[in-house]
């Protein structure tokens, strides 16, 4: 989709200035599939013409205003203000704009507003009146508990989620990656299915075959070390299984304040000489890194969609995966990859795909197809028409 016709999309909205509220921006060092997602998109939006800026949390030691690919990103609030910050100037300047030079000022309300809601939502329904859509990956539930203590502080942001944000997006469009994060979010926040549409993420056109597989056995595991990725789980899993594969080596890319805790179960299971930690890899590692792997490992207890599945299955990489909203669209279970439930069920998986060398050719073949139909231009093109239905809803168009 060329930029020509995203623009003609947003002429006939009436979208000249969209604005994106976010929690985190593409260079916070705990940036993941959800800041790519919306940097992609952003930029595309941007070469079609589009006016588009981003506002995000701060970046520890970065500029608090930075010029992107075509588009304006503003980091000025601190990790947690930025919800109530963004909030209230939106409650206090709902008439004004933020100028592109920087000076305070609020959403216009014929401009567009994208909300990406991850986890802790902005309320944009209450101070934006204009065309608006929400990004929602999908549901955190029990991850609230996971990243905050004590447990109490867990269990609020779980209610605030569940309970208490739904009945204000109720008649606010809703994009999320998967049809199975559509069902949870229909299912759990009881946002109406009408409102939801689903829009798969691109994968970048790097990632192609090439290369040379590893000689050994190579299972990558790609993603942000945190608790909700549960690296701790496969390295537990990897250590059992290099008792029938001898040969087996493993990388678990990427970074995050788990590291340390990683980094000691790894030693307590002998793991080091044979596991590595390289931290977050740039652009060619990581499409060298899928092209030498035999298999990819995702343990996550939640995702939107798991775009280092897709990413991997570009390169003819297949997947052992958990089976979990987001994981259950981005892999065919038995065609493109496994879906396992539980450390056996991922222990037995990889077990099965490492021994199998024609099994894992034919998987790795039907994902590269698979993937090549995936791409940003279309994910682009299809959350700006939500937001396009909804301008021309409000305008009468």
């Amino acid at each position: 989709m060329s930029g020509s016709k995203l623009g003609d999309i947003a002429a006939d909205a009436g979208l000249a200035r969209v604005h994106i509220v976010a929690w985190r921006d593409l260079d916070d060092p705990e940036a993941g599939g959800s800041e790519l997602h919306a940097a992609r998109v952003a930029e595309l939006w941007a070469d079609a013409g589009i006016d588009v800026t981003m506002r995000t949390s701060a970046v520890p030691g970065g500029p608090e205003v930075v010029d992107r690919d075509g588009y304006r990103v503003e980091r000025r609030l601190g990790r947690y203000s930025v919800f109530p910050g963004v909030a209230a100037s939106g409650l206090v300047g709902r008439a004004r704009r933020w100028a592109r030079d920087g000076a305070a000022q609020g959403v216009g309300e014929g401009d567009g507003l994208v909300e990406v809601w991850n986890g802790m939502p902005f309320f944009s329904p209450l101070w934006h009146g204009g065309p608006r859509s929400v990004w929602l990956h999908h549901v955190h539930g029990r991850m609230w508990r996971m990243v905050l203590s004590p447990a109490v502080l867990g269990h609020l942001g779980e209610a605030l989620e569940r309970r208490v944000a739904p009945p204000f997006y109720r008649r606010t469009p809703v994009v999320t990656l998967s049809e199975s994060s559509r069902r949870e979010i229909v299912e759990v926040l009881r946002i109406p299915p009408g409102n939801i549409s689903v829009v798969p993420p691109g994968v970048e056109p790097r990632f192609t075959p090439g290369g040379v597989r590893s000689p050994r056995p190579l299972v990558a595991g790609v993603g942000r070390l945190v608790p909700v990725k549960h690296f701790d789980v496969l390295v537990d899993v990897l250590a059992r299984l290099r008792r029938r594969h001898p040969d087996l080596e493993a990388v678990i890319a990427g970074e995050g304040y788990e590291r340390p805790a990683l980094e000691a179960r790894v030693r307590a299971v002998g793991a080091d000489g044979w596991l590595r930690m390289p931290g977050r890899v740039d652009d060619d590692a990581l499409v060298g890194l899928y092209r030498s792997a035999w298999v990819v490992a995702a343990p996550s207890s939640h995702e939107g969609w798991g775009m280092t599945l897709t990413e991997a299955a570009a390169c003819g990489t297949p997947a052992v995966a958990t089976r979990i909203p987001g994981h259950a669209d981005a892999v065919e279970d038995g065609r493109t990859g496994l879906l396992v439930d539980g450390p056996a069920g991922l222990e037995a998986g990889l077990d099965s795909l490492l021994g199998d060398a024609s099994r894992r050719e034919r998987m790795g073949r039907a994902a590269r197809d698979r993937a090549a139909a995936l791409t940003w231009e279309e994910t682009a093109r299809r959350t700006l028409l939500v937001l396009a239905a909804d301008a021309r809803a409000r305008s009468g168009r």
